[in-house]
C-alpha cells in the first residue's frame, strides 16, 4: 500500500501540527499503513517542525510502530513466564508449522504477520495469542491450528 501524503496531511491536521501530537499522528498513521512509511515520516517532521531523527528514534523507541511493512492482520503469541510455563512454545511452533511463518515475519502477500509480545496481561487464561487485538484464551496446539485455518481461509 502506497503511502498517500494527503492521508497524511488530514491525520496531522486532526490531531494539530504539533511535537504535542506526535505521538497520535504516528499511531494514526502506523494504524492506517500497518506501519510507518519513510515518506509518512518525513512528511510529519516536515510539517511538526520537528528532526527527522528525532521521529526515528521515537519509532524505534515503541514497539508498536514498524518501519516495514506488516500484515492486515497480526497475530501476537505472548511468551511472558505464565504463557511459557503453559506452553507458549509449542504453540508458536504449530503456528510456525501451519502458516510457514516464523516470529517478525510478514507473509509475500501482506495479508499476515506473526509476533511474540513478552506479556498481554492475561496470565490467568494463559497461554494467549492475540489476532488484531482480540484475545484467544487458554490456547492448546489444536485450537492454534484451528485458528491457523480460520487466517488462511480469510485471507483465502
Amino acid at each position: 500500500m502506497d503511502c498517500n501524503i494527503q492521508e497524511v496531511d488530514a491525520i496531522i491536521e486532526q490531531w494539530g501540527a504539533k511535537p504535542d501530537s506526535l505521538l497520535q499522528i504516528m499511531l494514526d498513521i502506523n494504524h492506517r499503513y500497518h506501519y510507518l512509511p519513510k515518506e509518512s515520516v518525513k512528511r510529519v517532521a516536515e510539517r511538526l517542525e520537528m528532526p527527522l531523527n528525532q521521529l526515528f528514534s521515537v519509532a524505534t523507541f515503541f514497539k508498536v510502530f514498524s518501519l516495514v511493512p506488516r500484515g492486515r492482520t497480526i497475530v501476537h503469541i505472548c511468551t511472558g513466564t505464565a504463557c511459557h510455563v503453559k506452553g507458549a512454545p509449542k504453540l508458536l511452533d504449530r503456528f510456525e508449522k501451519d502458516l510457514k511463518l516464523r516470529p517478525g515475519e510478514t507473509t509475500a502477500d501482506l495479508a499476515l504477520t506473526l509476533e511474540t509480545v513478552n506479556c498481554v496481561g492475561a496470565c490467568s487464561a494463559a497461554p494467549v495469542v492475540l489476532v488484531d487485538g482480540v484475545t484467544h484464551t487458554e490456547m492448546s496446539a489444536n485450537k492454534i491450528s484451528k485458528l491457523a485455518k480460520e487466517l488462511k481461509a480469510q485471507e483465502g
